[in-house]
């Protein structure tokens, strides 16, 4: 485990464990052909931190555009956001955009496990849903991310420094 936490992994991994709901972009294949045959489509969803596993777990029903999408295309990008605060400029709102890859863990695997652990620690009152048919876990793996901790204040983050900075310190989920 690390022993020093830098002040803009401390800043990232607060934002994204404050929030409980962020939004997900995805490529669906558009109704036309006039957009080349996909077409952007965001949604927003409630996520967990898995700590075993470094990635982002949603809990999604079949029935959602997003979850058909995500089967088709597993290139993903999440945008977890600040609040804007009355009287402070919008500009200045600290933001992670995550890119990553979906996958569908098998009900029976370890990660499925996992990801159901973290999910229903961070929201119980979800328990019994992870029993209902029609839903799944979707596990997304970082690969890059985009820090702006302010205006004027920007970074890359590279997968490994994006776990890292959620695994300091932090619960399992």
């Amino acid at each position: 485990m690390q022993s020093h936490e830098s002040r803009l992994q401390q800043s990232l991994r607060t934002l994204i464990e404050q929030r409980r709901t962020a939004a997900l972009a995805v490529t669906v294949t558009a109704p036309s052909d006039d957009q080349g045959g996909l077409a952007p489509l965001i949604s927003m969803v409630p996520f967990a931190w898995c700590r075993e596993f470094g990635c982002i777990v949603l809990h999604v029903s079949a029935l959602a555009a997003h979850t058909a999408a995500m089967q088709q295309h597993a290139a993903v990008s999440i945008l977890f956001c600040a609040p804007e605060v009355p009287g402070e400029s919008v500009h200045a709102l600290e933001r992670v955009s995550l890119q990553g890859v979906a996958s569908t863990p098998p009900q029976s695997s370890v990660l499925w496990s996992g990801a159901r652990a973290a999910y229903v620690a961070r929201f119980p009152e979800s328990e019994f849903m992870t029993e209902l048919p029609d839903f799944r876990f979707v596990c997304i793996t970082p690969s890059f991310a985009r820090h702006v901790a302010g205006f004027g204040a920007a970074r890359n983050v590279d997968a490994n420094d994006f776990v890292a900075a959620m695994n300091f310190l932090a619960p399992s989920n």
